[in-house]
């Protein structure tokens, strides 16, 4: 991975050294860098200070013919040397749109997502679209594994073929392998499919198959009826069973099931104002079911103002009800300021990473935004947060973006 991250910093350097933003190769250099200081306790009741520099990066008209190289990566430390934090390389690769008639090339570092499974890859990504309805992805190339480390025979290879029937009715089928130091690790199938019948009705399903393991892993299947422009009403089904590699130990160990029934009815009052009310039955296999309500009003920014309102009850046989609130309100102060306060108070929200599950119960957060002109700004934000699983702790963030 760090090979991929020092050639993705050269080319970010020289693309932006090198040729102005319209040279007279006709090659366009577009992007946005951003500094980040983050803040916040550990559970050791230490102080971690995380310092993030991230780098978007387009190169537009490589050849003057459409190649073009897209990336995004960061450089990270903790100047407190209390947590973990790592270098990463998102994406880097060069695209050629119609390298022959129909057919789109990518290669490099990317993301790859079929209803099969998704990755980061380091390898060849190829688009054909010349057999009328039908579209045909092939992929393949090294598995990239941030969190296990990068071996040479991590691989992943997948195809997806995708047709439309009727102008409506959209159909997907992909499969996908990867493969951990040279032993099959995951072979995967999957099925999507959606339908908007008469502009009223639109009914879409995903599935994923675990071949290996001879069972179905993933699947979501749900209606919406929007026949008003005014009001619509959405119900889904959810099912969930952990995916683990055959070369885990853990692929040995029986997982539990997870179940989700939602409904929602959302109401638009006017341009950019909805209110809504859903219901969400949550299902686990030797856990007690949870019901949880919710019933809100949401602003989008047409104007000076958005934010939200939000109450929410959470009905749990096992002690955890929650009776709680979430609001948000920010407002731009003129053409060089917005600033934006929220609370969500008893309630139960999960922000997964790599090394643990943070479980939050109450968040207080500010936050505010600096303009300078229309290339750079400063943003900033401070919290607080409690759970059930730690004490009250602080964190914030500061960010100074720029775009070129």
């Amino acid at each position: 991975m760090k090979c991929w991250l020092r050639l993705f910093l050269c080319v970010a350097i020289l693309s932006t050294v090198g040729f102005p933003l319209n040279s007279a190769l006709g090659i366009t250099v577009s992007g946005r860098s951003s500094t980040e200081f983050e803040w916040y306790d550990t559970g050791d009741g230490d102080t971690a200070v995380p310092f993030y520099q991230y780098m978007l990066l387009n190169v537009h008209d490589i050849d003057n013919n459409g190649l073009a190289f897209r990336g995004y990566g960061r450089l990270a430390d903790d100047l407190a040397d209390e947590a973990d934090v790592d270098s990463r390389l998102y994406y880097a690769y060069l695209e050629k749109k119609d390298l022959i008639e129909d057919l789109d090339v990518r290669f490099g570092r990317q993301f790859i997502s079929t209803t099969a499974g998704a990755s980061i890859m380091d390898g060849l990504y190829m688009e054909y679209s010349g057999w009328g309805d039908v579209d045909i992805t092939v992929f393949g190339g090294g598995d990239v594994a941030y969190y296990d480390g990068y071996n040479a025979k991590d691989l992943i290879a997948g195809i997806e073929v995708r047709r439309t029937f009727m102008d409506d009715l959209n159909l997907g089928l992909s499969y996908l392998q990867k493969w951990d130091h040279s032993e099959l690790a995951n072979e995967l199938f999957g099925l999507d499919v959606d339908y908007d019948f008469n502009d009223m009705l639109y009914v879409y399903s995903e599935t994923q198959f675990n071949y290996l393991a001879n069972t179905v892993s993933y699947f979501l299947g749900g209606a919406k009826y929007h026949r008003s422009d005014n009001w619509s009403v959405r119900a889904e089904y959810l099912y969930s069973l952990p995916v683990f590699s055959s070369t885990s130990i853990y692929s040995v160990f029986a997982v539990d099931e997870y179940e989700e029934l939602f409904v929602e009815y959302e109401q638009r009052l006017m341009p950019g104002l909805r209110a809504f009310v859903n219901y969400a039955r949550e299902m686990y296999e030797y856990d007690a079911d949870a019901d949880v309500f919710e019933v809100g009003i949401e602003k989008i920014r047409t104007g000076r103002f958005s934010g939200y309102v939000i109450g929410t009850w959470r009905e749990d046989p096992d002690g955890q009800d929650l009776a709680g609130v979430k609001v948000y309100a920010a407002a731009t102060i003129n053409n060089r300021f917005q600033a934006g306060a929220g609370v969500h108070l008893d309630v139960m929200e999960r922000y997964l990473d790599e090394d643990e599950d943070e479980t939050t119960n109450s968040r207080i957060w500010v936050d505010g935004t600096v303009t300078f002109n229309r290339k750079i700004n400063l943003q900033a934000k401070v919290e607080r947060v409690e759970s059930d699983l730690w004490d009250e702790y602080y964190r914030g963030r500061v960010r100074l973006n720029v775009r070129f």
